[in-house]
């Protein structure tokens, strides 16, 4: 039988107590958290993302704006609007939806963002903060991850073995910062890593992050492991389109002491992450903390 870590419900409930905690924060200042979220171009997957953001912040009673730039726009112009809501003080989160258009550079537009603003945990001052355990606005994704982690396995993490597969900005490398707060021995594999499947079998958490879809079958997991599959990826299968991760749910989760699904598992936990990362940036800006 599967144990499933069921990011969804975990997240509904972190939900209703980020709404608790905001509708305090208005009593006391009589200001309410503003979020706004930036969409290049049409891109399908990005407009359900951020309608769902949009949904998700009036629920728990943050103001959720948007603005939307064609898929031609120039980088001067998102960095002209992006300098606009650095200096908008109803704005307290400020999230650039990724991908952006090949015209324009996402370093460039993620670095002119306030790193007080920055709610998505991109900013190389966040990113810096993180590295040395400094307080920072910390990335959705490996945030929720520990969230869920902990969530399966108890707050005390300390002397697990974890093994993080991927090593990107967004996920991998982060995702090792956080292990390592929480005083785990980590281990980041990627393509160039020899023997991968033989050091993912040592790992008491294993985090996949690759982005190819189930790479990961049950060979790799050791038994009773917490498995944490980040990937989304969409594929065909009997003639429809399905969602999978990195992980071979079925096989792997026979194996796993407890498992994220794809859908239903990380990505509910990284929109209710962005959540907390706006209500923290506001009450740091108001200093009401």
């Amino acid at each position: 039988m599967i144990n499933k870590i069921d990011g969804a419900a975990y997240a509904s409930n972190l939900r209703k107590q980020l709404a608790i905690d905001v509708a305090a924060v208005k009593e006391i200042s009589g200001k309410s958290p503003g979020l706004t979220v930036v969409l290049v171009g049409e891109d399908p997957a990005s407009q359900v993302y951020v309608r769902k953001k949009g949904e998700q912040a009036a629920e728990v009673g943050i103001i959720s704006t948007e603005h939307r730039l064609p898929a031609t726009a120039s980088q001067a112009e998102l960095l002209a609007l992006v300098e606009t809501l650095n200096n908008d003080a109803q704005v307290h989160g400020i999230l650039v939806q990724l991908p952006l258009p090949s015209q324009i550079d996402e370093k460039t537009i993620l670095t002119a963002i306030l790193p007080e603003k920055d709610v998505d945990g991109f900013h190389p001052v966040n990113v810096g903060k993180l590295s040395i355990g400094d307080e920072s606005l910390l990335p959705c994704t490996p945030h929720g991850s520990v969230h869920l982690i902990k969530h399966a396995l108890g707050d005390d993490l300390s002397g697990l073995n974890a093994v993080v597969v991927g090593r990107s900005n967004i996920v991998g490398k982060p995702m090792a910062a956080l292990l390592l707060q929480e005083s785990c021995t980590v281990t980041i594999v990627h393509s160039r890593t020899k023997n991968i499947e033989a050091i993912c079998a040592n790992a008491d958490i294993l985090v996949a992050a690759v982005g190819r879809p189930e790479m990961i079958n049950a060979d790799w997991i050791k038994e009773g492991a917490c498995v944490i599959d980040v990937g989304i990826n969409r594929i065909q299968r009997d003639g429809k389109n399905k969602l999978v991760g990195d992980v071979d749910y079925a096989s792997a989760g026979e194996k796993a002491g407890a498992i994220t699904p794809v859908p239903g598992g990380v990505g509910p936990m990284t929109i209710a992450m962005l959540l907390v990362n706006t209500l923290t940036a506001f009450k740091r800006i108001e200093k009401l903390t």
